[in-house]
C-alpha cells in the first residue's frame, strides 16, 4: 500500500500534468482536484505543486541540462515531465534524499507512463 508521501507525489504529478497540458492556473487546478478528490488534498501535495510552480524555470533548466542530446523538455511525455519536476524540486529545494526522490519518481513512472519511462527518468534524475 503506497505511503502518504507517495500518494501526495502522485497527486502533485497529476495536478502539474494538468497545468502543463491545459494551461490551468495553479489555484484553479488545486481547487478542482480538491473538489474531485474523495479526501482533502494532502499538505505535501500542495507544497510540491507550489514549489514546482514557484521554481519552474530553475527546475526546467536543471532538467534540460541533464537531458541527452536530441532531447528537450517539450519532447518528453507530459507525465514524465511532471514526475521529473516533482523529483527535481524535492532534490533541489525539498530536502528529500536524492535516492528517495528518484526511486519514487521511477516507481510512479512505472504505474503512470510508458514502459521506457522508468529507465529514462532514472538516468535523467541521477544526472541532475
Amino acid at each position: 500500500m503506497p505511503g502518504s508521501r507517495t500518494k501526495a507525489r502522485k497527486a502533485a504529478a497529476d495536478i502539474l500534468f494538468e497545468i502543463d497540458l491545459r494551461g490551468n492556473d495553479v489555484t484553479e487546478a488545486l481547487e478542482t482536484h480538491a473538489e474531485d478528490a474523495e479526501a482533502p488534498l494532502r499538505p505535501y501535495t500542495e507544497e510540491l505543486v507550489a514549489g514546482v510552480v514557484t521554481n519552474l524555470d530553475r527546475l526546467d533548466a536543471m532538467i534540460a541540462a541533464a537531458l541527452a542530446d536530441g532531447w528537450s523538455l517539450s519532447r518528453m511525455p507530459g507525465v514524465d515531465r511532471a514526475l521529473a519536476r516533482v523529483a527535481a524540486y524535492e532534490i533541489a529545494f525539498g530536502g528529500v534524499d536524492r535516492n528517495i526522490a528518484i526511486s519514487e519518481a521511477v516507481a510512479l513512472a512505472g504505474q503512470l507512463s510508458t514502459d521506457e519511462s522508468p529507465a529514462f527518468l532514472n538516468g535523467l534524475l541521477a544526472s541532475l
